[in-house]
């Protein structure tokens, strides 16, 4: 199982990703029996969810860590319609674009918005291929898997 920290709005994240991802729900909520250092009884301690199938733990914990880039969800999307509805989802909500198919949510962790096309372009066994198709990669923030293929063709 992933922990991951939240100030608060363990709660609200988990909703927020169960109601974009797919096979991801909110299973549980946990209230605290006692006061704590970030919070009271009876607030939100603990969420359990379900992100892509991945087990998760969100812990009201405080603001006493922020989440970075060195731990990622990726999203493994099909078609360029799936890619903009899993970035724009993340972006429009509070959320910030970065480079690469990389973008962070509302509440600072980040996502990689991965078409399955481009990981099959930039592994190609044809270094050419997977050249061309990494040199596009590296000019875009949100990916455009129309220009992947362009690259992969050219």
């Amino acid at each position: 199982m992933v922990c991951l920290w939240y100030d608060g709005d363990a709660e609200e994240a988990a909703r927020f990703y169960a109601a974009t991802f797919p096979d991801s729900s909110v299973d549980a909520v946990h209230h605290a029996p006692g006061d704590y250092p970030s919070g009271q009884q009876g607030d939100v301690l603990t969420v359990e969810f379900t992100v892509m199938g991945i087990p998760c733990l969100g812990l009201n914990g405080g603001p006493h860590f922020k989440h970075c880039e060195a731990f990622s969800f990726q999203v493994a999307t099909t078609d360029q319609e799936e890619t903009d509805r899993c970035w724009n989802a993340i972006v429009d909500h509070g959320g910030q674009e970065s480079d690469c198919g990389w973008c962070k949510d509302r509440w600072g962790v980040s996502w990689q918005i991965t078409p399955r096309v481009l990981m099959d372009a930039i592994t190609d066994a044809d270094p050419g291929i997977a050249k061309r198709a990494f040199d596009a990669m590296m000019t875009m923030r949100k990916i455009d898997i129309a220009l992947i293929e362009a690259a992969r063709r050219a």
